[in-house]
């Protein structure tokens, strides 16, 4: 069950909820590049993140910290949004709004500033992001799938459909390898960003 070739089977059957979160996640950026009535909104998301940052820049060891913090944030994250998904998927469609929503306002303000958007998104994001965001992508996807189970759920309860209860049992069952391999992903991911990405912004 915790086999890689399993997880990627088992994520095949995940297509859908794999493309709606995406969906998901490209409407939040460009919510976030056009829509200037949600600013005031993310510039408070971004500056609780960068006065985090600033705290860790003031460490000992803050490449060390600056991972640490990173690999967290984003794993504890990630399985809330796994899990919390149960309420009817509320909590995976919020994490991927916001977060493109974020993106696309970095995207916007760079260009308004005369930068080159698609440059800094590369040297901020791409490194990685390619990890990153798949990762979050794969732990929403399975956040709305449990949504969409309760939601059956509530179903069964009415119309009396048997075999809900070991579907559900099933489903869980298999969040725990994907939820393995998601945070491994994420511990890349953060290396990557607190050492390669740092770099790169920096030249």
């Amino acid at each position: 069950m915790f086999g890689l070739r399993e997880i990627f089977r088992h994520l095949g059957t995940m297509r859908h909820y794999l493309i709606f979160s995406c969906v998901i996640m490209l409407a939040g950026i460009v919510v976030g590049a056009t829509n200037p009535g949600f600013d005031s909104f993310i510039q408070g998301q971004m500056a609780g993140l960068q006065q985090m940052a600033d705290t860790i820049d003031n460490s000992s060891n803050p490449t060390l910290w600056f991972m640490v913090f990173i690999f967290f944030n984003n794993a504890i994250k990630s399985i809330i949004v796994m899990y919390l998904g149960a309420i009817l998927g509320i909590v995976p469609f919020i994490f991927l709004a916001i977060n493109g929503m974020m993106i696309g306002y970095i995207a916007s303000i760079t260009a308004s500033q005369g930068g080159d958007a698609m440059i800094t998104l590369m040297k901020g994001l791409l490194p990685h992001g390619i990890i990153e965001i798949p990762a979050i992508i794969i732990a929403c996807a399975y956040g709305f799938r449990f949504g969409a189970m309760m939601f059956k759920g509530i179903g069964s309860l009415v119309v009396k459909r048997p075999g809900w209860g070991k579907d559900l049992e099933q489903f869980v069952m298999r969040t725990l390898p994907a939820m393995v391999f998601i945070v491994g992903l994420l511990l890349i991911a953060a290396v990557i960003e607190s050492t390669f990405t740092l770099w790169l912004l920096g030249k």
